[in-house]
């Protein structure tokens, strides 16, 4: 019989023991057995720390952005290997889909994150904080990896996806990470670990796997780790109180399954797109992954006066859906994991059925299009209604895992705020209406108890992700019954994993600790110009100290002609009374081009192109007789990788823009991009 590896200290091993046996969702046949008896945890805590941690650490964020988008191109071209292992779980295609490339654009849309980093193996968060009235001290927040290990404890649905989607992150930001997948999937993490690590792209002990019961796993974590929990409420807190959790602070991010609700707007009425938009949605959520998502709708608020009809129309879609073994053709329905889940489900269907009528599914059994029905994890949909939710209690506590759901009436949109609150916070919910002060009204009275709240209409409804779908840049987690955690979320879920640590002195000295131009530090004068240097060549802090203009009337009328901005503080002398101003003032955007005027060099030069600015400010008013001139400082500098070896080598160079006055007084700051070609042309530079 197979024996489930697990993946540690760089190798893989079998569990000791009997361990645990897995099957097949769909044949009932075993899979597979899953073990960790007799892994030394500690050992792989430390070889995590002491190799996979020190290796990342050496990387820049760009390096770690680059090696996640070869890993994903490198998974993305093995997933029909995957989706042959996903049918074991029950999946069909499109559940597969959700999961294996839903976890690889995971990694996808992180490696872009770097684009947004340094290139170094650490950040700065927020600006700048000058904090003496001469500018010779000041702070900054400092941002490094932790150097402990990032502890995945997954749930049971998404064994790929619920994977990457933490690996990526803890990997940008420069942590290893140690996977405990629930065990009645594991053999699907397995397989995308296995191919993760014959490839050899990350560096070794980024991550390993550990397949069956690891009740010990949190005995070893300590101050320098980060724990991340998927799962049942109840398993979350009592990992959550484990004492070495308590005893070291240790960060414990926890998104756990919630009541999450799906509201219809008092708008959507029967023959508008939203009501049938509506209906489609709520059939998806109870029927794709057999509603095993921890974002699943579970409860359903319409407006009374329509109830049943939605009812009506949810039925007739429910009734269309066949159930079954996902290769038989027009399956639209798989199995849950396993029979112990279909029975957990049906305990938590018996609570809810002793307070709610039965709509849709009550026999229990599903009409099963398979070779042998019986030997798989089949559930039909279920769907229940109570026509009283304030006095429910079991539907706004109790949640069956499953595709099962339970329909409510509202009156206004109040009360639907209210009902949707009930159920104490959640992952999320959605709101389909096409009316904006339906939308502003639920959203800002009901985002308080909600991670994520999706607004579908006809004009998104389209490209909508739809209400199960969490995004890799946007924060996936909720309050309350939710677990209070945050996951993903962009540079913010990368931060999690990360020490923020505030660094004060001297610019200058700050300049050094962070690799980036603190304003007040040294600028020495850079020997050529800036733009006569390759990137290689240039150095945070080199700067070009400008000759200097007098701004005239011809200079503002000339710019107004040429720009065709004839505001009336620029040309209208007669209209200032009231205002701020004293005079006539030059336009900012005159400034901010006077000033590139003065620190470009014409000549052609290692400077490809000036393409963006990324900040700008018009700090004093320039009036016509006032001497301007420019500091040109170089503030960031961050390599690119080329696309294609005949590309250019080169890299991104941030300059600050410093525009001083005859009084020493700053009237114009800007920080500007532009992209500068690399001295060396060679293989290297790839």
């Amino acid at each position: 019989m197979y024996k489930i590896q697990n993946l540690v200290e760089n190798r893989w091993v079998e569990g000791q023991g009997q361990g645990t046996e897995l099957h097949h969702a769909i044949t009932g046949d075993v899979v597979g057995v899953a073990s960790t008896d007799g892994i030394d945890f500690e050992a792989s805590y430390r070889f995590a720390r002491e190799v996979g941690g020190a290796a990342l650490r050496r990387m820049t964020f760009q390096e770690r952005g680059r090696m996640l988008k070869r890993l994903a191109l490198h998974l993305h071209g093995m997933k029909d290997q995957f989706y042959a292992v996903s049918w074991a779980t029950g999946a069909t295609k499109v559940d597969a889909w959700i999961d294996i490339e839903g976890g690889i654009g995971n990694l996808f849309a992180n490696a872009s994150l770097r684009r947004r980093l340094p290139d170094t193996p650490f950040a700065t968060d927020g600006e700048f904080v000058p904090l003496s009235k001469e500018g010779t001290f000041g702070g900054h927040h400092l941002l490094v990896p932790k150097r402990g290990v990032a502890v995945h404890i997954n749930a049971f649905n998404f064994p790929v996806w619920g994977m990457l989607e933490k690996v990526a992150v803890n990997w940008l930001a420069g942590v290893p990470a140690i996977v405990k997948p629930a065990t009645v999937t594991c053999f699907l993490t397995e397989a995308v670990v296995s191919a993760i690590h014959e490839s050899g792209i990350l560096p070794p002990g980024a991550l390993q796997l550990v397949c069956g019961s690891a009740r010990n796993i949190l005995d070893h974590v300590d101050e320098r780790d980060v724990v991340t929990f998927t799962g049942s409420a109840s398993t979350g807190i009592a990992l959550k109180q484990h004492p070495r959790i308590a005893q070291h602070a240790v960060p414990f991010n926890m998104e756990a399954d919630s009541l999450n609700s799906a509201i219809l707007g008092p708008d959507a009425v029967p023959g508008t797109p939203e009501f049938d938009l509506f209906v489609k949605e709520v059939r998806k959520e109870m029927t794709v992954k057999c509603g095993q998502k921890c974002t699943a709708v579970r409860r359903v608020f319409v407006p009374k006066a329509i109830q049943e009809e939605f009812q009506a129309a949810l039925i007739a879609q429910l009734q269309k859906t066949q159930i079954g073994d996902p290769q038989k053709e027009g399956v639209r329905m798989g199995a849950l994991v396993g029979k112990a889940q279909v029975q957990d489900v049906l305990d938590q269907v018996a609570r809810l059925e002793q307070e709610a009528e039965w709509l849709f599914g009550q026999d229990k059994q599903a009409n099963v299009l398979a070779d042998n029905p019986e030997h798989g994890a089949f559930l039909p949909a279920m769907l229940l209604q109570h026509r009283n939710p304030h006095d429910a209690l079991a539907v706004h506590e109790v949640e069956a895992f499953g595709p099962v759901s339970t329909v409510m009436p509202y009156d206004d949109v109040e009360e639907a705020v209210a009902l949707a609150n009930r159920g104490l916070g959640s992952l999320c919910c959605s709101i389909t209406t096409h009316d904006p002060k339906v939308a502003r009204e639920f959203v800002h009275n009901a985002a308080h108890m909600h991670g994520r709240i999706l607004v579908l209409d006809r004009d998104c409804a389209k490209e909508s992700t739809g209400h199960g779908s969490p995004m890799p840049l946007l924060v996936h987690g909720g309050p309350g019954r939710a677990g209070g955690g945050e996951e993903m979320g962009g540079l913010r879920g990368i931060k999690h994993y990360m020490q923020r640590t505030a660094i004060q002195g001297h610019p200058t000295m700050l300049t050094t600790l962070t690799e980036q131009y603190q304003p007040g530090g040294i600028q020495p004068e850079s020997e050529p110009h800036v733009f006569r240097k390759h990137f290689e060549d240039l150095k945070v802090g080199d700067t070009v100290t400008t000759a200097r203009h007098t701004v005239t009337e011809a200079d503002i009328v000339n710019f107004a002609n040429v720009s065709g901005d004839h505001f009336y503080a620029h040309v209208d002398e007669t209209s200032l009374e009231g205002t701020m101003f004293e005079g006539r003032v030059a336009h900012g955007y005159y400034i901010l081009s006077k000033a590139a005027g003065l620190f470009v060099e014409p000549r052609k030069g290692p400077v490809l192109l000036n393409y963006g600015i990324d900040d700008c400010r018009f700090t004093k008013p320039v009036y016509p007789g006032t001497t301007i001139g420019v500091k040109l400082t170089v503030v960031e500098k961050i390599a690119q990788e080329r696309r294609e070896p005949e590309d250019v080598a080169k890299g991104i160079v941030r300059y600050r823009v410093e525009v001083d006055d005859h009084e020493g007084e700053t009237v114009a700051v800007a920080t500007i991009l532009t992209m500068v070609k690399k001295r060396d042309q060679g293989p290297d530079s790839l």
